[in-house]
C-alpha cells in the first residue's frame, strides 16, 4: 500500500498553497472558541458520533480546544433530539481550534481519513443516519483545496478499498451541542458505548499516531 502522506504532500506542492485558515447555542457559522488568538485556526469535521471524534482530536498536539456541535442543516438552534431524527439535515461534527505551526490542516485530515470509515454513506458502524455522515466543512478556499487534494490522495493510496463518499462543503449553520455532550468521553469513559466503541478506537488511534499525541496521552 502506498503511503497516504506522500500522495498528500505531492498534491499540496502542486497546489502551492498552505494550510489556513456553549452554552446556549447562538446563530453563527463558526464557534467562538479561541478566536481571540490570531495564531489559531478553525476546522470542522463530521466522522460519525461526535463523542468519539472529539476524544481523538483532543489528544493531538497543537489542538487547543474541541467542541461538539451540529453543522450543515436547515434549521436554527437544533436540539440533539431533532438532529437524531435526521430531518434537520445537520451532521454531528466537532469544531476545533489549532495552531498551524504545530499541526497543519493537512495533518488533521490525515487523522480524519484514518480514524473513521469515509466509504459508508450516512453510517459509521451501527450508527446510521445522515447525522453520522462523513463530512469536511471548510472555512476558506485554502481549506477546500487542501481537503479536495487530501481526499484524492486517500483514494489513490488505497487506504480504503471502496470509494470515499465524504462530503466537502462550506461551513454553514453551525451550532454547539448541548453542554452534556462536551468532553463526553473524558467524563464518561466507563459508560457502555464509550467502553465498547470509543476506547478500542482510541487505542488504535494512539498506536497509529503516537508521534502526534499531546504529552502523557499515550499512557492514558
Amino acid at each position: 500500500m502506498k503511503n497516504i502522506k506522500k500522495f498528500l504532500g505531492v498534491c499540496l506542492v502542486m497546489l502551492s498553497i498552505s494550510a489556513c485558515t456553549g452554552n446556549a447555542p447562538k446563530e453563527k457559522t463558526i464557534s467562538s472558541i479561541d478566536t481571540m488568538n490570531d495564531s489559531l485556526e478553525i476546522a470542522t469535521f463530521g466522522a460519525g458520533c461526535f463523542w468519539c471524534v472529539e476524544a481523538i482530536y483532543q489528544s493531538l498536539e497543537g489542538v487547543h480546544k474541541v467542541e461538539s456541535g451540529y453543522a450543515g442543516g436547515a434549521i436554527k438552534n437544533p436540539s440533539y433530539r431533532e438532529v437524531c431524527s435526521g430531518r434537520t439535515g445537520h451532521a454531528e461534527v466537532i469544531q476545533l481550534s489549532f495552531d498551524p505551526k504545530v499541526i497543519s490542516f493537512a495533518e488533521l485530515l490525515e487523522v480524519f481519513w484514518e480514524t473513521h470509515d469515509p466509504t459508508t454513506l450516512n453510517q459509521q458502524g451501527a450508527d446510521k443516519g445522515t447525522q453520522y455522515r462523513s463530512a469536511i466543512f471548510y472555512h476558506s478556499d485554502e481549506q477546500k483545496q487542501i481537503a479536495e487534494a487530501s481526499l484524492a490522495a486517500a483514494e489513490e493510496s488505497g487506504l480504503w478499498p471502496n470509494k470515499i463518499v465524504t462530503e466537502i462543503s462550506p461551513i454553514s449553520n453551525y451550532y454547539p451541542a448541548e453542554a452534556y455532550h462536551q468532553d463526553y468521553y473524558n467524563n464518561n469513559s466507563e459508560q457502555q458505548y464509550c467502553s465498547i466503541v470509543i476506547t478500542p478506537k482510541m487505542d488504535k488511534f494512539k498506536k497509529r499516531f503516537k508521534d502526534k499525541l499531546k504529552e502523557g496521552m499515550l499512557e492514558k
